[in-house]
């Protein structure tokens, strides 16, 4: 029973329950980025290359054949292109996730120049002030 407690103690710490969070949203921002780049980004960029579309662009290193039995037997293709649509997916991600976190920052920083409160004093001095104004009455 004991390690069935810890794991429950484990699994309902506010940091575990905040990276699972992180990680759902993470997950569903990277496909709202990868949508935008293959569906928004990469069409008007293909037409500029002269209608090239980076996921088509491959590189036959074997191609298709048909077996003794009549069987097709699949081309073998290295396909950059879609390493290129991935790098492109990458560098957009990483930039959004740069402009999150320069500005998450600067609201630190401006929350960090508001000047502090002075610290209270010591309760011996306040002690000490109150029998000096005490005095000062008499």
């Amino acid at each position: 029973m004991g390690m069935l407690k810890e794991f429950k103690e484990f699994a309902v710490k506010g940091n575990v329950i905040d990276l699972a969070v992180a990680v759902i949203i993470g997950a569903a921002f990277g496909k709202i980025v990868a949508s935008f780049v293959k569906d928004i980004l990469m069409p008007p960029i293909g037409i500029l290359l002269g209608g090239v579309n980076f996921q088509d662009l491959s590189l036959e290193l074997k191609p298709e054949e048909v077996d003794a039995a009549g069987e097709t037997i699949a081309a073998v293709t290295m396909n950059y292109g879609l390493f290129i649509q991935n790098i492109v997916d990458f560098v957009i991600v990483a930039f959004v996730i740069f402009l999150a976190i320069k500005g998450i920052n600067s609201t630190k920083k401006k929350e960090e120049e508001k000047p502090a409160a002075p610290p209270a004093p010591p309760k011996s001095e306040v002690l000490l002030e109150e029998i000096r104004d005490l005095l000062k009455k008499d």
